[in-house]
């Protein structure tokens, strides 16, 4: 029997004792499979012996005496300590809360030998532990390997250490295994039931490496053999291989009176992915394509030769942007670049008046307008097109699953364009994106001069203002980016943006311009500080992660990002991005708290040593985890219990790997060895999408 298949409730094999089952359900688990699957986050390792002598940098795991004992305090403060001694040293446990814990007094008593597993110290002249575990020596844990699992309120780990091993002594043996046999022989995994209970109640240490490595690489294949088949399934419709490239286009006549507009051309990786995009929207199902590039690389433009495809074909074009300051930006944009040639642009969000709304709706109905540009309000209730037959989605992570789909409704067949200036490593995002063909730039625009990078304390910050107001005496501008809009907490140490643009404007940078934005404003205003900006009238513009993305100054020379522990890495290096648009050097500099610890220095290191997007993402992700990626949950999304496919990017490779290679030889998989494949897909819920 597969795992997935053990739907036995709980509550049918352990007693509603203190009310386990609701606590249990809490974690969610409901049913038999949810705890073989509820894997430990740890481990006791009680088998091999450290004795009290060999307390520094290791948990303490000896048998000891009890040797003398005193009680400190009355009631519900009550406390005592132990005195323990082994055949290396002799120690004492703080025992506090006795009136929470009073097994302790009944059981470590005076002679009385238990094993005792802690983290001990030195403190005030003697080796001690306030944090320990003992068992007696005739205790059924003694010597043993236990799972140390995640907890819910009102839960203990000797309860839910009790339920699992009920679990596995009564269904271990119906386990089947769920990996074909010639998978297991090749990575010398282990038998399901072998995997599980050795990741419950280990043998060894040894056995736990090999009983994560098989339940690890299993989730992975899965994972992969899923997506692929979504894949292929799309490509079949396509009537294309799924291991081929679509035959690339050549570029269509409005492409190339943009073209020949440009005042530059295109790099390779843009037209790669004009290449392929053209491909896609001469076949007969609708594009969906993943459009990924480093901040500055020209994504924006292969969307608008993207647009005028659909355009050329007789249809429309929809592009959404996150914020109305981004998608401004980009209707500005396309006006400039794309009005001389005869298209027709219109600009959407929730802010457009109704006189004008009602126009404008008209016209996009009667297939009036080529582009329409705008932020969610492109796809309220009463926005109807004539023939919208590509949407692009700009900062995709920014959008949900329902929001992306509610904006493809507006259309029949209507291609599908993401991008995502936040890439994350190929593999992954053939993953995570498994029914989406994938482009990448990895190019930027010549003439650009990276970034240059400062990391500086707080306490130096006087030295960055100096530099600052060198660039400004040379004509350029400077963005000074901040945590808050306010603060209401002056101990806190997290400067705002509202009081230090009024500290930059009256103390540190007096003769120079300043304005402040942030979400708060309202559209307009932000409007017109934007593009006083552009215009150089404003020299310094103090803001939040508002100017993230869409703003493009070539003239402003520093960014100044204030608490840049704050901030993940991936929206740091966005806001880097804002500088380095012109001919001249620009400058980022992340000051930091004096405070910050050794880990968040080395995060911030990462800006410093890099300017590659990508190697800052998949840093990123390997920091802080993945996440969930790729919107909105719902139901029928894949839950990765032990996996994590940024720590194990190695399997993810080999199981996508062995997965391609079984699905090109027995797609259907009929062959013998793979019919535990299709058992195991027939018992999987719909796929649509991954949380990890």
């Amino acid at each position: 029997m597969f795992l997935k298949l053990l739907n036995t409730p709980l509550s049918k094999i352990i007693y509603n004792n203190d009310n386990l089952p609701e606590k249990l359900f809490r974690l969610g688990i409901k049913s038999v499979s949810d705890i073989l699957s509820f894997y430990p986050r740890d481990w006791e390792n009680r088998s091999s012996v450290v004795p009290l002598k060999n307390f520094k940098g290791n948990s303490v795991c000896t048998v000891v005496k009890v040797i003398a004992r005193e009680f400190m305090g009355y009631g519900p403060s009550k406390a005592m300590k132990v005195y323990i001694e082994d055949d290396t040293a002799q120690a004492a446990l703080l025992c506090f809360n006795l009136s929470k814990r009073p097994w302790l007094e009944k059981t470590l008593l005076v002679d009385s030998k238990h094993q005792v597993f802690g983290k001990f110290e030195i403190k005030k002249g003697e080796l001690q532990s306030s944090s320990f575990k003992t068992s007696l020596v005739t205790s059924k844990n003694y010597g043993k390997i236990l799972p140390v699992y995640p907890l819910t309120s009102g839960l203990k780990q000797n309860q839910i250490r009790n339920v699992s091993s009920t679990v596995i002594k009564k269904y271990i043996n119906d386990l089947n295994d769920e990996l074909p046999a010639s998978l297991i022989d090749k990575y010398k995994l282990l038998s399901k039931k072998d995997a599980i209970r050795e990741i419950h109640y280990p043998s060894s240490m040894e056995e736990i490496e090999k009983a994560k490595n098989t339940l690890i690489y299993e989730e992975l294949f899965y994972l992969e053999m899923t997506v692929i088949k979504r894949a292929i399934e799309r490509k079949k419709k396509q009537n294309i291989s799924f291991s081929s490239n679509n035959e690339k286009q050549e570029i269509t006549k409005l492409q190339k009176q943009l073209l020949e507009r440009l005042p530059f051309p295109l790099t390779k990786g843009q037209t790669e992915s004009v290449m392929q995009i053209n491909g896609d929207m001469a076949l007969q199902t609708p594009m969906a394509r993943l459009l990924q590039g480093d901040v500055g690389s020209g994504k924006t433009l292969v969307s608008f030769l993207a647009a005028l495809n659909a355009i050329e074909k007789g249809g429309q074009a929809a592009v959404m942007a996150p914020t109305e300051l981004l998608a401004r930006q980009h209707a500005e944009n396309a006006a400039r670049l794309l009005e001389p040639i005869g298209i027709n642009i219109a600009f959407l969000t929730g802010n457009v008046k109704s006189k004008g709304r009602r126009e404008l709706l008209k016209n996009l109905k009667a297939g009036m307008i080529d582009i329409i540009v705008g932020t969610h309000a492109l796809f309220s209730k009463d926005v109807e097109y004539k023939n919208l037959k590509l949407a692009v989605i700009d900062e995709q992570h920014r959008f949900g699953v329902t929001q992306r789909s509610l904006i493809m409704a507006k259309g029949t067949d209507t291609g599908l364009l993401m991008m995502s200036a936040t890439p994350i490593p190929r593999t992954l995002s053939l993953t995570v994106f498994g029914d989406m063909d994938v482009s990448v730039i990895k190019d930027m625009p010549p003439g650009r001069k990276p970034v240059v990078t400062h990391l500086a304390k707080e306490s130096n910050e006087k030295k960055v203002y100096d530099f600052v107001r060198k660039e400004l005496e040379k004509g350029r501008q400077a963005y000074f980016v901040y945590p808050l809009i306010e603060s209401d907490d002056e101990k806190s140490g997290i400067k705002d943006a509202v009081s230090m643009a009024q500290k930059l404007s009256g103390e540190v940078f007096k003769g120079y311009k300043t304005a402040l934005i942030h979400s708060k404003i309202s559209e307009d205003e932000k409007k017109k500080i934007m593009d006083d900006f552009r215009k150089g009238e404003i020299k310094i513009l103090a803001a939040t992660s508002v100017v993230e993305v869409g703003v493009d100054v070539p003239n402003a020379a520093c960014m100044v990002i204030e608490n840049a522990q704050c901030f993940g890495l991936s929206a740091l290096h966005q806001l880097r991005g804002r500088v380095g648009r012109g001919q001249e050097q620009s400058y980022c500099f992340l000051i930091y708290s004096d405070e910050l610890t050794e880990d968040g220095k080395t995060r911030l290191k990462v800006m410093l040593e890099s300017n590659d997007g990508f190697v800052i993402a998949e840093e990123d992700l390997r920091l802080r985890g993945p996440g969930l990626i790729t919107g909105t949950v719902q139901s029928g999304y894949l839950v990765l219990g032990i996996a994590n496919p940024i720590r194990d990017m190695d399997t993810l490779v080999r199981a996508r790997q062995d997965a391609l290679s079984i699905l090109e030889n027995d797609p259907d998989l009929l062959l013998e060895n793979n019919r535990v494949i299709a058992k195991v897909l027939e018992e999987a819920p719909p796929f649509s999408g991954i949380v990890f």
